[in-house]
């Protein structure tokens, strides 16, 4: 063994230093600047005290000093480090395994009480400085009076501080800081309390009045000032008051001077006021705490500059041996005085001296106070004119004893003259002696002294003259019989006198002069109990002497008063007043006591007091005696050795025989059980409570083993009746506790006796559970006598004593006291944990103790297999109790590691004894269970995962215990291999508890557990045919625990490399690698998820990781709770990212596993219990204010519907409101509030270093609003800071893809929107355009233009090729996540005249978008519109358009490309339709633009000729069927019948429109080139027209109105006609042009006569009327009006340019731009035909009513011509009183909501209308397409399709018929596939 010469504090410092450093960084790491500048201090000051260690040149006591100032300073910084607290022992660090483990845990106990309870100091002190008073009318010299005073006994309890102030109110002596700083010292902890004040005198010295002349008098009086006060209650909060001012009061009438302190603190306004405005008392106080010593140490620059001492009055709370004092306190009251002939009161001023027996006098001996020297007289203050002064002046007379005798006081009174000498004139005087002749001081109280009259020239200096005078009435000298001549004249004065020489008891002085008086002995012992303890104790030797003395001179006389007296005074020193004499009478017996045959005398009356005990009178007497028998048995011990030592030793037997007799009378007294009377047990309790003190006495007189025996003996006699007396138990357990401290005990010969005594009363106790404080202090002590590796046969027979007696027991004990709940106060607490842990010691102790032996002993113990069964329970439960983390405090790591380390050797121990009994016909479930649980919590302890350690300290742990998990889990396996068959009662309720285990960062531990998960598979394989429990249970506990932190990357290669070897020859080895497969998929998702979540902010990756997790859960584990889980912690982060619409779809997926039903859900997460109806009402809700937050208002306006079809199907009106107004909010913010479009982006994670869910894929990304490409390639790049952008936009190569690194490519692509029909309308606003061209989009292209073959320098124009990339999403955008993974890509070529198309469709678009916007007011700015005019006819001039035609118009193109002809007239087309709309847009643009833009203006129209040349365009007329152009607000015309020349024959028929894909009308184009589409583009603005026979008239119609586009209708549009009015069949032909006519102003009339203009029924609406021939609808629940036949034309009101829409016969429900109304509260329908459209009717009855939203649909046939002249009526004059939108502002026109509606005939077409197959989803909704997507979108938002379009809403379930059917049908519900398993019954 080697030993370190360094010192052990040394080293402990430089190993902590170490640690230090390095955390010391990290906190400047982790910007802790404050704690990490106050440990650099720390460290500084420890290598500082270390330096001082290492010189060696210390003495002992400074050594020991530094020690304490090192370890202090180490165990401060680990504190605030979280290290661990070191157990200490001298300062230096301690081994557990060098000392049991008892006292180690009290060890770690003291240091942890020490750090967090500081122990209440018992001794306060004020400290008192005074600075100055502040007082305009000052001049004066002052003197300044503080003391303590107690407002409750109405008396000062402190001495006064005395000090003076100049003229200017500041201290007269500044240099000398006791003059002006006081300490209050000795302040008990009673007298902090808010009744005790503060008081201050001011007493000026100078003139009799404050306003006389200055001359008036010489003479300076000292006269009353003012007083202030403060409560010491002020100070009890902050210790500390710097610069307090007091106000200062002065009283009304000076005869109140006396008691003004009194009248402020009652606040007797009455009697005193403020002495000035400005008047106060600066003082500076503060409050210290602890023994005066102590207050130097720490305020030694207070005490080194000087303060004074101010002591309580009296003696204090502690008299300590050698004090020495002799003061007597005079308190001058008050006079009573004759006028002494005058007419007025007299001034009196008291002069007092001290006088000695000569005459002459004392010099100094009158302290006015500390703070001031004491003086040799005193000259009261003066009251002007009072005849009955009262002063109430302290003063202090610090007399010695030897001047004392003889001495007295004289008081002269003088009355003080104000005239103008000034004079005073002594008139009396009065004198006291301070002791009289018998040797007594003067008794402390108040005393009237006689006023005896004298002359002013009388001689007072011959004291003898006056002495034989009576001083006091009521007192005369006995030898003076002089008369005393009555007089009226009194002077009062209270004394009080506090001495440790002198006493005024004359019992005390005759007992002291027994000698002198021997018939007085008897009288004086009686009157001893009376006189006062503090007499007694200040003469306490002689007193002593003095009772031995008469012992010795008549025992037989005295013997029993003397032993009364004897007790007497011992029990006064256990008064705590007293207690500090103790030492003064053991010093006594060891030096000074000489009664050598006392001893006989004490023993006998001590037996005959105990043989009387049963003797009830003599109680009291007896209980006062046993109380004292520690002393009395050392002044038998102590007399009998003083009387061997004079004669030899003799009479030894006979000493014996007593002191036997003695202790035979002890045991007989406390066998006695008392039966009902208290009395008795009292005795026993207090003889019990003194009786070990009594050990160490009898041990200097007789051997070890004897007193052992004896001791023995009187313990065992005691009763063993439990239910007695509880306070004599109490005692009875506390005298065992100090027999056990005892040195006694210590002895191992005495122990062997005495143990089994302690054992079984400690027994008895613990089985009745009471007194467990003092049992576990007890057990505590005799472990802590047992050393661990102690070897002794002596020691192992105690153990095996005490585990026999004591281990059962005290396993039961610790399991009762630990399901306790704890007590709720914090001291009651601490005091419960305290037994707790000294239990769990003295455990740990016992069992580190026990050797193998010990072990199969008590194994062998146990009768039967119950009785161990038991026992083995019982054991691992209190282990496991023991390993809880709350057991010892968090910084208690080495007291856990030592429990620990017991607790593995004992399990060790016990399986071998689990294996032999438990197991095959034995075998017990809930043993083995109890075992395995165990395991697992010790190996999951925190203090033992050393990962977490500094390297220091893991060094440490491994060199003293090993990996303590890796043992247990090595006996884990072992056990597990021998259970055999019952491995199935075990499956799966261990597969978490393993699992959390392997997932412990320790590769032996992961080794040896992780097989077992095959070995549970292969018995679960056997019993059932598959593992379907195993998966399960792995899939569940690995989220939860991962999630914890727990595992990593070598955890998931470990587990799937280790089962895959294990089922290699396995029957089932293709199901289990399915299971290893899936579970290993599992690990890597959960892993990237925890480590994006360690990320400060919400970004991509966590939600992608969220999302990727969820989607897993869902379709491979089918687990819907974890699904439920993960969609809400998705939920979470987009509302903390402000992600709302993506947060509104991921609780959509929640929504959707929920009915409307009334299913009780439990309670989960952060939902309350509640019915499923209720849940998903509150999910709606929620979801819609996500869709209003995100400003996706359409999908919220569907929620809307959901959620009010329910409330009405209950009748809930109150709800159902407001949901609708709810709903209209949402359609007023679609149209007033600005959305912002969104740029996508396509981003390419390439690279092994991506997260699994990322690697190698591509995704599309919803940016943010504003956010361009830059800004959201910057965002990536933060997001992954290693990755590398890469700079081009082709497909990577497999070595990118296989690369250890992170590469990101980016770009900008391009939505290509599904629902194209909303956005090729015209006429419907931007506002509900701008939702359908970035919501729902499941496709985005990115193109790449290229140069096919030989590129034409002349015309690029003609070999330039786009390559079109098509981007197909496993789910549209927006969804659940701003991102979603690419599906599928396509990619296409575009010839160069399929681009020349697209880019003239966009473009013509684009301009159409313009010109509408500056018709209808919507553009502030005309800028975009003349911009863009400019840049086609521009580049059109200066060969733009004119290239494509060079291009592709000439004959060689035509003939080697006969498969592009309908493309090359498609693109003359669209060529002739842009010079159509440019010439319109002129037109608009000459009516807008400004003054100073007119030249360019001009400009433009003289280059439209231009270019209208060189396309060959003559005029317009010339134009045959190009695609009309729509625009909202009137439209150019041209003949219809024109021709051009130009135009093949074929020209004539209608060109069908392309789809979607092949050309899509998607593309953000620049105004001011045409040449090319070079990039991928957003589009804003999308246009697709339809083919026509529309023409164009150059001038505008009246009507600028178009109902060609469907517009949505305004949320104040109402529709209150009947039911029945509105379902009914249309009106006929007749009706028509009356009701059309009656709604157009007067210029539009004429147009709609003279040009028919038949439409296209795409863009027709047919608004239902009331006509003659109608045929109500029958509806029982409508009111009366409402069923009537209304044959009025009814009014519509409009606003925001919305219109109703239509539908056609098909019942095919097409996107519209307005969400339609569920099918379960359709509204009647309206039937369509090719015809004008017309408004439906309202009632008049109901004009008034809330203006209502009806929801039309659109029923679409695409590309029918209908060149029928039958149709009259033109979209553009028929329908203009319907729009609001610009009517008013371009053509004078503003249409009124109660206007009669037009009246249209009903007209049926005979051709089946050609339909265009519509592949676009129903409005706005959420979905999948089926066929494709793994993954179901939730369907909420979806309409299904259904026979009746919607309107408003039926009354509750009632269905609303088809238009073409009267008879009521319902609608049939179509059901909705549910993405999973019905399970969400609970959730």
């Amino acid at each position: 063994m080697v030993i370190p010469t360094e010192d052990s504090v040394i080293t402990e410092m430089t190993s902590t230093l170490r640690d230090w450093g390095t955390m010391w960084k990290q906190l400047y790491v982790r910007n802790e600047g404050d704690l990490f500048h106050r440990l650099w201090h720390i460290m500084n000051e420890i290598l500082d005290l270390r330096r001082q260690v290492l010189v060696g040149h210390l003495t002992h006591d400074r050594m020991k000093d530094v020690k304490r100032h090192i370890t202090a300073r180490l165990d401060w910084g680990n504190e605030q480090l979280g290290l661990d607290l070191v157990p200490r022992k001298e300062y230096a660090m301690v081994d557990p395994e060098e000392i049991s483990i008892t006292e180690l845990y009290r060890l770690m106990e003291h240091r942890h009480r020490k750090k967090d309870t500081p122990v209440p100091a018992s001794s306060h002190h004020l400290f008192v400085q005074m600075k100055s008073l502040m007082c305009s009318n000052l001049g004066e010299e002052l003197e300044v009076i503080f003391s303590l005073f107690d407002s409750k006994e109405n008396r000062p309890i402190s001495e006064r501080f005395f000090l003076r102030l100049n003229r200017n109110g500041l201290p007269k002596c500044p240099e000398k800081p006791e003059r002006h700083c006081s300490l209050f010292v000795d302040l008990g902890s009673s007298e902090l309390r808010k009744d005790i004040y503060i008081t201050v005198h001011i007493i000026r010295i100078g003139r009799m009045g404050a306003g006389e002349k200055k001359n008036a008098c010489n003479v300076q009086y000292r006269r009353p000032f003012g007083c202030a006060v403060l409560s010491i209650a002020d100070l009890l909060a902050g210790d500390s008051k710097d610069d307090l001012v007091l106000k200062v009061y002065m009283c009304n009438t000076e005869s109140d001077w006396y008691q003004i302190h009194e009248n402020i603190i009652k606040k007797l306004n009455a009697r005193y006021n403020l002495t000035g405005s400005n008047a106060g008392l600066a003082v500076s106080l503060q409050l210290l705490h602890g023994d005066i010593e102590q207050i130097r140490r720490e305020y030694t620059s207070r005490f080194t500059h000087g303060v004074s001492i101010t002591r309580k009055l009296g003696f204090s709370n502690i008299i300590m041996p050698g004090e020495m004092r002799n003061d007597l306190y005079i308190t001058v009251e008050r006079g009573e005085f004759e006028k002494g002939g005058k007419s007025v009161a007299r001034n009196v001023e008291v002069t007092m001296h001290v006088v000695d027996s000569s005459g002459q006098i004392l010099k100094d001996f009158i302290s006015f106070g500390s703070g001031e020297p004491p003086a040799s007289e005193y000259h009261s203050f003066v009251l002007y004119h009072n005849n009955g002064p009262r002063w109430a002046e302290l003063l202090k007379l610090p007399i010695p004893v030897d001047k004392f005798r003889g001495a007295h006081i004289r008081c002269e009174f003088r009355h003080c003259s104000t005239k103008e000498k000034g004079e005073k004139k002594l008139f009396g005087f009065s004198f006291v002696p301070l002791m009289q002749e018998n040797g007594r001081t003067l008794p402390d109280g108040t005393h009237e002294l006689i006023v005896h009259k004298c002359e002013e020239n009388a001689n007072l200096q011959d004291s003898g003259r006056y002495l034989k005078l009576p001083f006091s009435k009521g007192i005369s000298l006995g030898s003076n019989s002089q008369a005393v001549k009555s007089t009226k004249e009194s002077f009062w004065i209270t004394s009080f006198l506090c001495s440790t020489k002198l006493t005024q008891n004359g019992d005390m002085l005759d007992l002291l002069k027994w000698r002198t008086h021997p018939d007085k002995i008897a009288g004086c012992l009686s009157k001893l109990k009376e006189i006062d303890g503090s007499e007694i104790v200040k003469f306490l030797q002689d007193t002593l002497d003095t009772l031995f003395g008469i012992l010795d001179e008549n025992s037989q006389k005295y013997g029993s008063k003397v032993f009364d007296c004897l007790v007497h005074i011992i029990n006064l020193l256990q008064d705590s007043k007293f207690h500090h004499f103790k030492p003064v009478m053991d010093t006594y017996i060891e030096s000074h006591f000489a009664g050598a045959l006392a001893y006989r005398d004490l023993i006998k009356v001590l037996k005959w007091h105990i043989d009387r005990v049963t003797e009830v009178e003599l109680h009291d007497h007896i209980q006062e005696v046993l109380k004292a028998q520690e002393y009395i048995f050392k002044y038998i011990v102590q007399s009998r050795r003083l009387f061997s030592i004079a004669t030899g030793g003799q009479n030894e037997e006979e000493f014996r025989c007593c002191i036997q007799e003695l202790l035979m009378s002890v045991r007989f007294f406390l066998s006695q059980e008392s039966k009902g009377t208290s009395a008795l047990s009292q005795l026993q309790a207090v003889f019990l409570s003194s009786f070990p003190s009594v050990y160490s006495e009898l041990l200097k007189l007789f051997d070890v083993r004897e007193v052992a025996n004896l001791v023995h003996d009187a313990l065992g006699s005691l009763p063993t009746v439990m239910h007695g007396d509880e306070s004599l138990q109490a005692v009875k357990l506390q005298s065992i506790g100090k027999t056990v401290e005892s040195h006694l005990y210590t002895n191992p010969d005495s122990r062997c006796i005495l143990l089994p005594v302690v054992l079984h009363h400690l027994h008895m106790h613990l089985q009745e559970q009471k007194d467990l404080i003092m049992c576990a202090r007890i057990l505590s002590n005799i472990f802590c006598l047992i050393k661990k590796n102690s070897s002794e046969k002596s020691v192992l027979e105690e153990i095996d004593v005490i585990v026999n007696s004591l281990l059962d027991i005290l396993l039961r004990t610790i399991l009762e006291i630990t399901s306790r709940p704890q007590p709720s106060g914090s001291a009651m607490r601490l005091q419960f944990q305290d037994v707790t842990g000294e239990f769990v010691s003295c455990l740990l102790s016992l069992l580190r103790q026990m050797t193998d032996r010990h072990y199969q002993q008590l194994l062998d113990s146990f009768n039967t297999k119950e009785d161990l069964r038991d026992f083995l329970l019982q054991i691992f439960t209190v282990f496991r109790i023991l390993i809880r983390p709350e057991m010892f405090p968090k910084d208690w790591t080495v007291m856990r590691l030592v429990a620990n380390n017991v607790i593995i050797t004992t399990v060790l121990y016990l399986s071998d004894a689990l294996r032999k009994n438990f197991l095959n016909e034995n075998f017990d479930y809930k043993i083995w269970d109890s075992y395995f649980f165990l395991a697992v919590i010790f190996i999951n302890q925190l203090c033992l995962q050393l990962e977490m350690f500094t390297p220091s300290k893991k060094k440490k742990v491994l060199e003293k215990y090993g990996d303590m998990r890796v043992t247990m889990g090595c006996e884990i396996f072992s056990m597990w291999q021998n259970l055999g068959e019952h491995k199935l009662h075990f499956i799966p309720a261990l597969i978490g508890p393993f699992l959390e285990v392997t997932l412990i960062p320790q590769p032996d531990l992961r080794n040896v557990m992780i097989p077992i998960f095959h070995d549970m598979m292969d018995w679960e394989q056997r019993r059932s045919g598959n593992f379907k429990q195993v998966e399960a249970k792995l899939i569940d506990k690995l989220d939860s625990l991962m999630s914890e932190g727990k595992g990593d990357e070598t955890y998931r290669e470990l587990f799937n490399s280790i089962l895959l070897k294990k089922i290699e020859r396995e029957t089932w080895r293709e199901s289990g690698v399915s299971l290893i497969a899936t579970v290993t998929r599992l690990m890597e998702r959960l892993l990237d998820y925890r480590d994006c979540m360690k990320m400060g902010e919400v970004d991509g990756k966590k939600i992608g990781c969220t999302v990727s997790l969820l989607n897993f859960y869902k379709t491979e584990l089918n687990k819907e709770e974890m699904y439920i889980r993960y969609i809400h912690k998705l939920y979470d982060l987009h509302l903390k990212a402000q992600n709302f619409t993506e947060a509104a779809y991921t609780l959509l997926l929640y929504d959707e596993l929920l009915e409307w039903s009334d299913r009780p859900l439990r309670e989960f997460l952060t939902y309350p219990m509640q019915t499923e109806w209720q849940r998903k009402e509150c999910l709606h809700l929620t979801i819609i204010q996500n869709f209003d937050r995100g400003k996706c208002w359409e999908n919220g306006i569907i929620l809307c519907r959901k959620i009010a079809e329910q409330y009405e199907s209950y009748y809930d009106y109150r709800n159902l409101s407001k949901m609708r107004m709810m709903e209209a909010s949402l359609y007023d913010k679609i149209m007033d509030q600005q959305r912002l479009e969104p740029e996508f982006f396509r981003v390419g994670f390439y690279g092994k270093k991506f997260p699994f869910f990322l690697r190698n894929k591509e995704f599309v990304c919803r940016g943010h609003d504003y956010e361009r490409l830059e800004a959201f390639q910057q965002r990536m790049l933060n997001e992954f800071p290693h990755a590398i952008a890469m700079q081009h936009a082709n497909q990577p190569d497999e070595t990118i893809f296989q690369a250890e690194a992170q590469y990101l490519q980016i770009y900008a692509v391009t939505p290509i929107p599904e629902n194209q029909e909303v956005l090729q309308r015209d006429g419907i606003p931007d506002n509900i355009k701008s939702f359908y061209k970035v919501n729902h989009i499941w496709r985005f292209r990115y193109d790449r233009p290229f140069h096919k073959g030989t590129k034409d320098k002349e015309n690029e124009f003609k070999s330039l090729w786009v390559e079109r990339t098509t981007l197909i999403l496993v789910q549209s955008l927006p969804g659940i996540s701003r991102w979603f993974e690419v599906e599928k890509r396509e990619v296409v070529e575009m010839s160069p005249l399929e681009n020349a198309i697209e880019v003239l469709e966009n473009k013509n678009q684009q301009l159409r978008t313009l010109i509408s916007q500056c018709q209808t007011r919507q553009m502030q700015n005309i800028n975009p519109l003349t911009m863009c005019l400019n840049g086609v006819i521009d580049a059109a001039v200066n060969g733009g358009v004119a290239r494509y035609q060079e291009a592709f118009f000439i004959k060689e193109y035509i003939l080697n490309h006969p498969e592009d002809g309908e493309k090359i007239t498609r693109l003359r087309e669209l060529m002739l339709e842009q010079a159509q709309i440019l010439e319109f847009g002129l037109a608009v643009h000459e009516k807008v633009v400004p003054q100073d833009m007119r030249p360019l203006h001009k400009k433009l129209v003289d280059q439209f000729f231009v270019m209208k040349s060189s396309l060959g365009i003559q005029e317009f007329s010339a134009c045959v069927q190009a695609s009309p152009v729509h625009f909202p607000n009137g439209s150019p015309r041209v003949c219809r019948n024109s021709i051009p020349i130009s135009m093949s024959p074929d020209a004539a028929r209608v060109i069908p429109r392309r789809s979607p894909l092949s050309y899509p009308a998607v593309n953000r184009y620049s105004s001011s080139s045409l040449s090319s589409q070079a990039s991928a583009e957003v589009s804003n603005i999308t246009g697709q027209s339809e083919s026509s026979d529309e023409v164009f008239n150059m001038q505008p119609s009246p009507s600028t109105s178009s109902l060609s586009s469907t517009h949505s209708a305004s949320p104040n549009v109402t529709s209150s006609a009947p039911s029945s009015a509105r379902a009914s069949p249309l009106l006929s032909d007749k009706h028509k042009h009356s009701r059309e006519n009656s709604c157009l102003s007067p210029r539009e009339r004429p147009c709609s006569a003279i040009y028919p203009t038949p439409l296209e029924t795409s863009q027709r609406m047919l608004f239902n009327h009331i006509g003659d021939g109608a045929l109500p609808r029958s509806d029982s629940n409508l009111p009366g009006a409402d069923k009537a036949v209304n044959t009025t034309p009814s009014s519509w009101s409009l606003d925001s340019g919305k219109e109703a829409r239509n539908t056609s016969e098909s019942g095919k429900l097409i996107s519209p731009p307005v969400p339609p109304r569920p099918v379960q509260t359709a509204s009647p329908a309206r039937h369509i035909a090719s015809i004008s459209p017309s408004p439906a009717g309202r009632s008049p009855m109901k004009g008034s009513v809330q203006s209502f939203t009806p929801s039309p649909v659109e029923y679409h046939s695409s590309g029918l011509i209908s060149n029928s002249p039958a149709l009259s009526g033109s979209y553009s004059s028929g329908i203009s009183s319907l729009s609001r939108c610009s009517t008013s502002e371009t053509s004078g026109f503003e249409s009124q909501g109660s206007e009669p509606a037009v009246t249209v005939p009903s007209y049926s077409i005979s051709e089946e209308p050609v339909r265009k197959e519509s592949k676009t989803p129903p409005p706005y909704s959420v979905y999948e397409r089926t066929l494709k997507r793994p993954v179901p979108l939730p369907h909420s938002l979806s309409i299904p399709p259904a026979a009746d379009p919607p309107a408003l809403p039926p009354k509750p379930q009632l269905v609303r018929p088809n238009n073409l059917e009267n008879s009521s049908r319902r609608t049939e519900q179509v059901p909705r596939p549910r993405p999973l398993p019905r399970k969400v019954s609970q959730l």
